[in-house]
């Protein structure tokens, strides 16, 4: 089954475009971008290995830390730089976002939302350190090194003066309407 995020952001991409996708992995979204939307697309990873898939995967990826990787990129160069599922993982989120938003017309950033109910009652009923879909991993092993929300990221949004044009929360392959930082699992936004 085709991961549900993959969809969201291929829905906010326009066909043609220039992509730049960060923290790529083994290079998936980015060739789905390339078969659906028609995208000219470059990723950027950290992990050798993954890289190697990526390539298997007929991407293109340069090998770089995203933390770090942007400053060789020219203002505007990407009509989107995409985000999916590291930010969290990076070690300074708003450079990360101040970057990406110079080489980038527009940023689709997704992260598991650490407000999520099941994630509530994990920590707040069971008294431990959640695992769920979009958080797989035991506390020792996770690459998270920020935990923030749905809420969270709006505020910093408007604290930062960026445009929020579209958000989508989602659980499995369900878009939640209402209360997504209580009932979306995963979150997509697009800034500007």
């Amino acid at each position: 089954m085709e991961r549900y995020d993959y969809i969201i952001i291929a829905d906010m991409v326009r066909n043609g475009s220039k992509v730049l996708d960060l923290g790529s992995g083994d290079g998936r979204l980015l060739r789905h971008l390339m078969d659906y939307n028609e995208v000219k697309g470059v990723g950027i990873e950290s992990d050798e290995k993954v890289i190697y898939e990526s390539v298997r995967n007929g991407v293109t990826v340069e090998h770089a830390d995203i933390d770090e990787a942007l400053h060789d990129f020219a203002d505007g160069f990407f009509d989107y730089v995409i985000i999916n599922f590291t930010l969290q993982e990076t070690r300074r989120p708003n450079l990360v976002i101040r970057e990406a938003l110079r080489v980038g017309k527009k940023v689709i950033v997704s992260f598991p939302n650490f407000a999520y109910y099941k994630i509530r009652f994990s920590l707040g009923v069971l008294g431990k350190t959640p695992r769920t879909a979009a958080l797989p991993y035991r506390w020792d092993e996770s690459p998270n090194l920020h935990y923030f929300t749905i809420k969270d990221f709006r505020i910093f949004c408007r604290e930062e003066h960026r445009v929020i044009e579209k958000f989508v929360g989602f659980t499995g392959h369900t878009r939640i309407p209402v209360c997504q930082n209580l009932l979306a699992e995963k979150a997509v936004f697009m800034i500007a």
